[in-house]
């Protein structure tokens, strides 16, 4: 019986999961997915809960609900690989074999990394949206806040879903002027980058947006340090940002299993071919979602698109085929831009956002690049796409793991 060991049970890991499920012969796998964390959190829900606009217990429900039984769950942590004897040592002291691992252990913060960012003020005036404690400390302070000087801020990049702080300054904006202190405040937008996005296109697009709601940008701002006592952020250039309440986003690593068994890069990323998702040095390791070193962004739309198609690729690998060159690196995210509008980018490795519609060609109904209410309504659908058909192994109608093409404004290619 051959022994397929998943590690994290968050999106990648569940969808995965269920995928191999589907597709194995019950009697010649045995399945196993680890994880410490006994609940199953929606994260797209931590931008919302800030807001109040979606209740604690809307982010999460038992891991269980998701696995179905021949699927074991262990609740534990991973601490080592030896991938020459393909054997995990668990924190229970446990270890487990295998002949498969996929490694879905995600992304986490790490404030630690920056000078002060763990200070005095943290959780009082310095606060993360990342983090399920963090974001619901944040929707109590915002609550309070009477207005001032808001910052939005990126430490450093990859992050896990890289417009999310733009969308939280948009819905911030939104926030205090419903509360009527949007006059009395101002918001920052400070970023490591040279622009609002990494995209060309995005990038113009949502700077445009950022000046029509007074949302000043700062950008190429590499942190020093987080000045508590003065209330200032401080770049290695010496450039200083004041705020009266911060919302960061940490530095963000892989699970330390990955840099202490030697299979990552400098952040904890697993290594592995951007196109079949398989380790570059051990081939019957793979990994998917924000654990790997890929190019693309680190968010749940990714790990949808890869779990469908690193699933075929996991059986080719089990008949001794050759694996395929198929993920695209085709990512697509909803960006809330406040007052009940929101705008979707739809990209893969080689094809940056671009305006059309989505997901048929000249169809729709989503438009691609451009604000409307109906890209609102499904960002706020996706909660029930996620529970209902993505964690339980279904694909998303008309939605393909490659990106389509069809109905987007692309440029010519030069001859």
């Amino acid at each position: 019986m051959k022994r397929i060991v998943i590690l994290g049970a968050g999106s990648g890991g569940t969808m995965l999961a269920r995928h191999l499920f589907k597709k194995l012969p019950h009697e010649s796998y045995k399945l196993t997915l680890v994880d410490p964390e006994p609940r199953h959190f929606y994260q797209p829900g931590f931008l919302f809960l800030p807001f109040g606009q979606i209740a604690p217990e809307e982010c999460y429900r038992p891991k269980t609900d998701f696995i179905p039984k021949g699927i074991q769950l262990k609740v534990d942590r991973a601490v080592h690989i030896d991938p020459e004897l393909q054997k995990i040592t668990l924190d229970s002291g446990q270890f487990l074999l295998y002949d498969i691992l996929v490694i879905a252990t995600g992304t986490h913060i790490a404030p630690e990394e920056t000078a002060g960012m763990l200070g005095t003020g943290w959780r009082k005036d310095v606060f993360d949206f990342y983090s399920f404690d963090g974001a619901l400390a944040l929707r109590d302070k915002l609550s309070q806040w009477p207005g001032g000087k808001l910052v939005v801020h990126i430490t450093e990049t990859p992050i896990k879903c890289p417009v999310a702080p733009l969308e939280f300054a948009f819905l911030a904006d939104a926030f205090l002027e419903e509360k009527g202190i949007r006059d009395r405040s101002s918001i920052t937008y400070v970023t490591p980058l040279s622009g609002a996005f990494t995209k060309p296109r995005a990038a113009n697009k949502l700077g445009h947006l950022l000046e029509e709601k007074d949302i000043h940008i700062v950008t190429d701002f590499a942190i020093r340090e987080v000045d508590n006592v003065n209330k200032k952020i401080i770049s290695y250039d010496e450039i200083e940002v004041e705020y009266d309440l911060l919302v960061t986003v940490p530095t963000n690593l892989g699970d330390a299993v990955i840099s202490d068994s030697g299979l990552g890069d400098d952040f904890g990323f697993l290594r592995v071919n951007k196109h079949s998702l398989q380790h570059e040095q051990y081939p019957n390791i793979f990994s998917l979602g924000d654990a790997t070193n890929v190019p693309t962004s680190k968010a749940g739309s990714v790990a949808h698109f890869q779990s469908e198609l690193l699933s075929a690729n996991i059986i080719r690998y089990l008949m001794g085929l050759p694996v395929q060159l198929d993920f695209d690196g085709h990512a697509n995210c909803f960006v809330e831009t406040g007052h009940g509008k929101a705008l979707l980018i739809d990209f893969n490795y080689e094809t940056e956002p671009v305006e059309g519609t989505f997901p048929l060609a000249h169809i729709g109904p989503l438009s691609l690049l451009a604000e409307s209410r109906l890209n609102h309504m499904g960002k706020l659908a996706f909660h029930w796409i996620y529970f209902h058909l993505l964690l339980e192994g279904h694909s998303i109608p008309f939605v393909s793991p490659q990106m389509n093409k069809g109905g987007k404004k692309l440029e010519p290619t030069p001859t």
